[in-house]
């Protein structure tokens, strides 16, 4: 084979392993744009799901928070009940109590 077609085969193998080379890298490179663009949906997805379950946890919470609060007032107004009915009981004895105190006082001036 001469020498000149030798190397042109030289240069041509060549610039097809260029060519090869430069595909090899563009792919590369839509690869890792493609890897970065799911890791970026990955990402925000995951945020998207942490602020739903906060939330979530967020109301859970304040149902609870709000369940004892009601429960806390429930009892506080049985307790005011009680106390009404049993200060509305004895009643009756303050009054008497007091009249009797003050009979004796007139009774003490007179």
């Amino acid at each position: 084979m001469p020498r000149p077609e030798v190397l042109d085969q030289i240069q041509t193998a060549e610039d097809e392993a260029d060519d090869i080379v430069a595909e090899a890298e563009a792919e590369r490179d839509d690869r890792i744009a493609e890897a970065r663009e799911r890791a970026e949906e990955i990402r925000a997805e995951a945020e998207a799901e942490a602020r739903e379950l906060k939330e979530q946890r967020l109301a859970e919470a304040r149902e609870e928070i709000e369940d004892g609060r009601e429960a806390i007032l429930e009892e506080g107004r049985q307790q005011r009940e009680a106390v009404a009915e049993d200060a509305s009981e004895r009643e009756d004895d303050a009054v008497e109590f007091v009249l009797d105190i003050f009979e004796e006082a007139v009774h003490a001036q007179t």
